[in-house]
């Protein structure tokens, strides 16, 4: 029920966090800092299970693929990736903590990852892969760059799960945006033969490189980076944050919700 609080165990999760709905997506209200701990403290040859970090864009996907609507929902964490829905959602008396993608990603490779680490990037570029391993002194790094909308067609699954097989990891970076990475995790889940964590992180190893310009600080905080973003690439972000809004929409319809359950309570007392 929308704007709800129950506790959910993931499949292949070591244990059970505490889950918050709101806005039709699911969040594991945690800090970054925690989820780097859970991330840290999870085991490699633990089966695979996926990381992803939910924005207001994710609400429309969901609404549109129950396929990747019930992956999601199998998450093992599921963590904020918006501070817009974040602060709508405290609006309605939720906390649902801040730990996007990039964040996660870039205190991995400061604090967690060392430079033998297995670690996997599925997409992104052979430039970018090299860059890591340059950054960071990675000796145990693979990639595997399927084609573009791989994830409708059949073969370049079927090769990118056994790639994922083939090299046991730590952590596999799923650098494509929703739905194909969540999707793709999916079909490695559903295969059964790897272990390791599928982080569907979107640009944020762009980020991490260089590779993608950052948002000024005053921005990122205000909550303001779609802005941002959506002026400098306006006919690519356009129809990504259209679809956004569908989401905000769910926001404010459960804060209303939680408004009126509350009053109503209020005047039966």
């Amino acid at each position: 029920m929308s704007g709800s609080q129950s506790v959910t165990a993931a499949p292949n999760a070591p244990e059970r966090w505490p889950d918050v709905r709101f806005a039709g997506l699911r969040f594991t209200p945690m800090t970054v800092e925690q989820t780097v701990k859970a991330l840290a403290d999870r085991s490699p040859q633990a089966p695979f299970a996926t990381f992803v970090t939910p924005n207001a864009e994710h609400a429309y996907l969901r609404q549109r693929d129950p396929t990747f609507r019930a992956i999601s929902d199998a998450a093992w964490i599921s963590t904020n990736d918006s501070r817009v829905v974040g602060r709508t959602a405290l609006l309605g008396g939720l906390r649902l903590r801040f730990a996007p993608g990039a964040y996660v990603v870039r205190d991995l490779f400061e604090r967690v990852i060392e430079r033998d680490t297995p670690l996997s990037i599925i997409g992104g570029t052979p430039a970018l892969a090299e860059k890591l391993r340059q950054q960071y002194g990675l000796r145990s790094l693979v990639q595997h760059v399927p084609p573009m909308g791989m994830i409708h067609d059949p073969a370049a699954v079927a090769e990118a799960v056994a790639f994922v097989a083939a090299h046991p990891a730590r952590f596999v970076f799923v650098a494509m945006g929703p739905p194909q990475s969540e999707l793709l995790c999916g079909h490695i889940i559903e295969d059964g033969r790897s272990t390791g964590l599928g982080l569907c992180i979107g640009s944020s190893l762009q980020v991490l490189t260089g590779d993608s310009d950052p948002a000024p600080a005053v921005l990122e905080h205000s909550g303001f980076v779609w802005l941002y973003r959506l002026v400098k690439e306006p006919r690519r972000l356009w129809r990504r944050y259209m679809r956004g809004f569908y989401g905000l929409g769910l926001g404010v319809r459960d804060v209303l919700s939680r408004w009126i359950g509350s009053r109503g309570a209020y005047s039966r007392e």
